[in-house]
């Protein structure tokens, strides 16, 4: 069968365009193409220009980098540190309570942004009202409420801060009578029962939801997420965890964080902040664990069963500096890899 001049001509033409458009859609020009590095190409946007006189806060970063300023590794010649484990402890809990003399708060292990609309949640779904939302502060307010078996109204305020670890988060309560003085919030709540119920029924609540609520950028970016705790050195090359919170709770804490980071604490004295405490090392169920990644798994455990100092320092700022030395009749030199190994154990403890 012969083809007519113009049905070849028709046929080229369709070719030609299917030609043309698998190199519109496939090729390095085309709409399906790899573009997984244009962001090499990206250029850099100049600063919004805001008028004299008009608020800049809203103006930030939606992913801003945060300042490095750890100094552990020098330069010059030296031994790559191995990378001290996220959370040492390996905590499976989501939410947890603690208490400290009279204070009780609720660890959460989950960023200020992921629990900020969480809370929120909660108050909806138990058909709450709030009458105050700050998200920069962390701060949301109830509206008075008439509790079942109260005899009188009560309202509440809930305070998310960043927690000690990154991505961890702290939920304070704190609740108030309808009686006295209400247009400031008391130090501490008047009525400590319904502290803790409302404190514990938040808790629940979001542990049964976590992985699960959206994550609110404005909480994410006013409430740090990088946590309160880090590794540095100071200027005579010595090792430290800085820690920011005060004296008291940084006391407990390290002594609870001691304990899971394979120490045992033989004697302590708080009004001079020390532990002493014995190095235990892993035992046969760790050994192939995350403990690997702070010492070579061929070689033993250097240190087991000496005992260190531990020394809990307060400091101007509110917080604090822990040190680990080795005491002065120890037959064995703390070389400062191991040192910077065991203060990474018990820094990855401490909440």
């Amino acid at each position: 069968m012969s083809i007519s001049p113009i049905t070849r001509g028709f046929i080229a033409g369709v070719l030609l365009a299917s030609l043309t458009g698998c190199g519109y859609l496939f090729g390095d020009q085309g709409v399906f193409r790899d573009n997984s590095q244009d962001y090499k190409k990206a250029s850099e946007m100049a600063v919004i220009s805001v008028p004299e006189g008009k608020e800049t806060d809203t103006l930030q970063e939606i992913y801003p980098v945060p300042p490095t300023s750890s100094t552990v590794v020098q330069a010059g010649a030296f031994e790559v540190p191995r990378p001290a484990p996220l959370v040492a402890g390996g905590e499976d809990e989501t939410v947890r309570i603690q208490k400290l003399g009279d204070d009780t708060w609720a660890l959460v292990a989950e960023a200020p942004g992921q629990v900020w609309p969480q809370v929120r949640s909660f108050f909806a779904s138990a058909g709450i009202a709030v009458a105050r939302v700050d998200a920069r502060e962390g701060l949301m307010e109830t509206n008075w409420l008439e509790l079942e078996s109260a005899a009188m109204a009560s309202r509440f305020q809930v305070r998310i801060d960043q927690g000690v670890q990154r991505g961890s988060s702290e939920l304070h309560v704190l609740q108030q009578n309808q009686a006295g003085d209400v247009n400031n919030w008391p130090d501490a709540s008047d009525n400590a029962e319904q502290e803790s119920e409302m404190l514990t029924a938040l808790a629940q609540y979001i542990a049964n939801s976590a992985g699960t609520a959206p994550v609110s950028m404005v909480a994410n970016q006013a409430i740090s997420a990088s946590g309160k705790i880090s590794l540095q050195e100071n200027a005579q090359g010595e090792s430290f965890i800085q820690l920011g919170l005060p004296f008291d709770r940084a006391w407990a804490s390290v002594g609870r964080a001691l304990g899971r980071s394979t120490f045992e604490v033989t004697d302590r004295d708080r009004s001079s902040g020390v532990y002493y405490a014995r190095f235990l090392g892993p035992d046969a169920e760790e050994e192939d664990s995350w403990f690997g990644w702070l010492w070579d798994s061929d070689d033993e455990y250097p240190h087991v069963g000496e005992i260190f100092i531990v020394n809990v320092d307060a400091q101007d700022n509110g917080g604090v500096e822990i040190y680990l030395r080795a005491q002065p009749e120890a037959s064995e030199v703390l070389e400062r890899r191991d040192q910077q190994a065991m203060l990474g154990l018990i820094q990855g403890n401490i909440n």
